[in-house]
């Protein structure tokens, strides 16, 4: 049996509150710093779900041309694809093509425009971007 000397000091194993606090704090900035960079990656993800919205509108407007011969026009809009249009130029063969008109990542409607910009022989769709405003630098058409 060990006899221990009154002045020795038996040191208990475990963290202090300062060691505590430390190891807390480095763990919050390292989520701070993943969060901060996730929000990187959910940008490019709505673009990139607005860039599959562009395909798939465009290839409902290839229908609707085809079954008509001719795209919506501008003031008609999207809504050709959903309620048959009135006015003109009116529809042959109309049918609906889709149930709703799907709205951007940012919750806005898109624009449609035909003749597009760039390329006047087709239609042109754009969502406004994350700021919401019409012409400003982050908005997306399909024709870039």
């Amino acid at each position: 049996m060990k006899i221990q000397a009154p002045h020795t000091l038996v040191r208990r194993r475990g963290f202090t509150l300062l060691e505590m606090v430390i190891v807390l704090g480095i763990i919050a900035m390292l989520l701070g710093g993943a969060i901060f960079a996730s929000k990187g990656i959910l940008s490019s993800s709505k673009i990139g779900r607005a860039d599959s919205d562009f395909k798939t509108i465009e290839t409902n407007l290839m229908q609707y041309n085809t079954a008509n011969g001719f795209f919506p026009s501008s003031s008609q809009g999207l809504k050709a694809l959903v309620d048959k249009p009135s006015g003109t130029p009116a529809p042959r063969r109309w049918s609906q093509i889709m149930t709703k008109v799907p709205l951007d990542p940012w919750k806005n409607e898109y624009i449609y425009r035909y003749p597009g910009k760039k390329l006047k022989s087709e239609p042109e769709i754009i969502s406004k971007g994350p700021d919401g405003m019409e012409n400003t630098d982050d908005d997306l058409s399909s024709q870039d």
